[in-house]
């Protein structure tokens, strides 16, 4: 028997059921007795009985000093998950593992597949490095519906250190859901206005008369102003009375952009973009693990609620941006989804008329529809953000530059990525703005400056926006160099930011759409 119909023989009968798995039923658990015969390990790597209560464990250990990485695989069929949204746990000890050159690496308890629509997938707990006895790592998964064969890897990568696994498993967590027929006479959903289409960008992080001055004469008529803070620097969100001082400060430098907004004819949507608590290494929102950091959350929306009720030039409140969650919500304290819901209803009572946007799990990706249903909430509007392929739009903002840069139109993660694959991308949220009859907001989309073919891409990404009716507004006016529509397009260099002379092809297509609004 080989290794591969071994190991899944350790899959749990639940697959073959035909109600879909209830969310924390172990989907699968890496037996070691089956392992143990079925593997080969590589030097350096051992299996112990020194695991929690004495279980077996798997330990790897590479001497302090050595380069490169040691990982042992156990492969796994991913397809009865195919759609499905997943967790792989396991507990962990660690002694002086260092600290790798990249976030994503160090200590790894890793699923990885490839799929010809997906391409290469890697998902592991991210910052793990350093000494510390048993504990669970975790990360959440989107299983695309192309998912196959796909492995588990356990190890080291780029560090040195001693690492042991235990308890190696896969639960559920979401399933998609069966959505009803599209309604072809239905009536038009709630949108929050009645433009046509509202088009504009995510704001600077501080307010300027002048900048207001400006996007009026592009003619957009939409800015996404983002209350966030602490890029880079040390989290003092768990501290809340400074975050309250913080906050307030913020929400003052909101009334002079709302009446700036109002002078120029700009709707608002305000984005709490740095929520108390902040988050966890591997993005966790603090406040889905932590109640008082949720119940803080509420209060602060109940303040902006109060404060800025009915203002005209608010077109919706923005609860959370990028809503991430990699680890359950422990008993009493509500999951993303679930504070999200809280804070629209305590909206809701003190404004019933301003839009909400409500936005989906795992950075408010497109892959995040593929779950949602709609909240039991009026006047939501729902929101997502694109940058997929993320290799593309991000390449060299938080690594390194690739060489040679990916280019768009072209092969990207091993296949074809252009106006095509860009519509499959987004297809999840297109069913669900058709299935429920609701309103989409492009929150944020962009490509770095210096990807090629940057300009296509966003011409691309909007004319889809705009063939499916949702508003969206373009990351970011005069917030980072990268970002800029008035920074040269010259070959990559992230520490070298040029002011453009003359208009950026970038610049061209997004003021073509913004001379389009009124």
């Amino acid at each position: 028997m080989n290794c591969r119909l071994l190991l899944l023989m350790v899959i749990t009968g639940i697959l073959a059921a035909a109600e879909p798995p209830a969310p924390g039923t172990v989907l699968w658990r890496l037996d070691p007795a089956v392992a143990r015969s079925a593997v080969q390990l590589p030097a350096g790597a051992v299996w112990s009985d020194d695991g929690p209560d004495d279980s077996s464990c798997l330990r790897v250990a590479l001497p302090a000093g050595t380069p490169g990485s040691l990982s042992v695989r156990f492969p796994i069929d991913l397809r009865p998950w195919r759609g499905s949204r997943i967790r792989l746990l396991c507990q962990a000890r660690a002694e002086a593992v260092s600290k790798p050159a990249e976030p994503y690496n160090g200590v790894k308890c890793m699923l990885h597949w490839r799929s010809p629509g997906g391409g290469e997938q890697w998902h592991n707990e991210n910052g793990v490095f350093g000494s510390f006895a048993w504990r669970q790592l975790s990360c959440t998964v989107a299983v695309d519906e192309a998912a196959g064969d796909g492995d588990i890897t356990l190890g080291l990568q780029d560090s040195h250190g001693t690492v042991s696994f235990a308890d190696v498993r896969i639960v559920a967590e979401r399933v998609k859901p069966v959505r009803p027929e599209p309604v072809a006479d239905a009536p038009p959903p709630f949108r929050g206005h009645d433009l046509p289409r509202l088009r504009g960008v995510m704001s600077a992080n501080r307010f300027r008369e002048e900048d207001f001055a400006e996007l009026a004469r592009w003619k957009v008529n939409l800015v996404r102003w983002q209350l966030t803070r602490n890029w880079g620097a040390a989290n003092t969100d768990r501290d809340l009375p400074e975050y309250d001082r913080w906050l307030d400060g913020r929400l003052d430098e909101l009334a002079l952009a709302l009446a700036s907004a109002q002078r120029h004819g700009i709707r608002l949507v305000v984005d709490l973009h740095s929520p108390p608590g902040g988050r966890l290494p591997d993005g966790t929102m603090a406040m889905t693990l932590e109640k008082p950091y949720q119940d803080h959350f509420v209060l602060c929306w109940q303040r902006i609620a109060t404060r800025f009720k009915g203002h005209p030039a608010i077109w919706a409140f923005d609860l959370i941006n990028e809503p991430t969650q990699n680890r359950p919500s422990p008993a009493g304290v509500a999951d993303w989804l679930g504070v999200q819901v809280q804070a629209a209803r305590a909206v809701r009572a003190i404004d019933p008329d301003t839009a909400i946007s409500i936005t989906v799990d795992g950075w408010g990706g497109p892959d995040g529809f593929t779950w949602m249903t709609p909240v039991d909430v009026p006047r939501v509007i729902y929101q997502v953000h694109m940058y997929m392929p993320h290799v593309y739009t991000h390449q060299g903002v938080n690594s390194a530059m690739p060489d040679p840069l990916l280019a768009y139109p072209g092969a990207i993660g091993g296949r074809l990525v252009d106006r095509v694959a860009l519509r499959a991308m987004l297809a999840p949220v297109r069913e669900f703005q058709r299935a429920y009859n609701v309103h989409i907001y492009v929150g944020e989309f962009s490509a770095i400056r210096w990807a090629p073919g940057a300009d296509r891409y966003l011409a691309d990404c909007i004319d889809l926006f705009e063939e499916y009716g949702w508003d969206w507004s373009y990351h970011a006016f005069r917030e980072w160099p990268g970002w800029s529509l008035e920074h040269a397009d010259l070959p990559a260099d992230k520490d070298r930011h040029v002011p453009a002379t003359v208009e950026t092809a970038r610049a061209a297509v997004l003021k073509a759409w913004f001379a389009k609004n009124r």
